[in-house]
């Protein structure tokens, strides 16, 4: 049987050179297991990161679990629901971005590349498209979210994935704080399997 592949999808102006992405590359490559982590490089066109994950998906030789992280989660959400088989664990994740991103029209600076860009009408049209009101199979997701985030209301994920396993952890940031405690969890879903630790609460995180 082939091994799970893990594809991890960052969030709005991220990059795989984000804080969890890089602890997920390191966990991996400790146990020899790089090779079944994908993390590309998403456009900032939501059309476009959907063909990239989409594209990584079919390449994938075996089963496939998404890590969706914010506007990833979003994406994973999507793919979730147009791939059978798919899982995919979400990580504070967006459940309306068309709307919380209105704020955002206009220039805007990717936080990891230094890439500028505008966020038009055009990128908001594109995710409402990729909008899911209905779970097929809500088995297939993992939510874990933080209470204190101070970018998505948590409540939004957990009512939306009410029928999913979910961590709720009070405390925290949408940057999801200790992050590496969970990625045992992740991998177990990944297998097949819920494993997760309680949710001890954590300083929320001032900004």
């Amino acid at each position: 049987m082939s091994e799970t592949t893990i594809i991890y999808a960052h969030g709005f102006n991220s990059s795989p050179q984000s804080a969890k992405a890089r602890l997920m590359q390191a966990v991996m490559q400790e146990q020899g297991r790089e090779a079944q982590l994908r993390v590309p490089a998403l456009s900032h066109w939501p059309k476009l990161a959907i063909e990239q994950l989409q594209a990584e998906i079919d390449a994938a030789e075996g089963p496939v679990t998404l890590v969706g992280s914010s506007l990833g989660g979003y994406y994973s959400t999507w793919l979730v629901e147009h791939n059978p088989g798919v899982r995919a664990v979400l990580i504070n994740p967006a459940v309306r971005p068309f709307e919380l991103l209105e704020e955002w029209l206009g220039q805007n600076t990717n936080l990891y590349t230094d890439d500028n860009y505008e966020l038009t009408e055009e990128h908001l049209a594109q995710l409402k498209a990729l909008y899911c009101s209905q779970l097929r199979d809500p088995s297939r997701y993992l939510l874990l979210v933080q209470t204190a985030d101070e970018t998505i209301d948590y409540r939004d994920a957990v009512e939306k994935f009410a029928a999913s396993a979910q961590f709720v952890q009070p405390g925290g940031s949408h940057g999801f704080e200790q992050f590496e405690a969970l990625i045992p969890a992740v991998q177990a879903f990944a297998d097949g399997r819920i494993d997760l630790p309680e949710p001890t609460p954590l300083p929320a995180v001032s900004l």
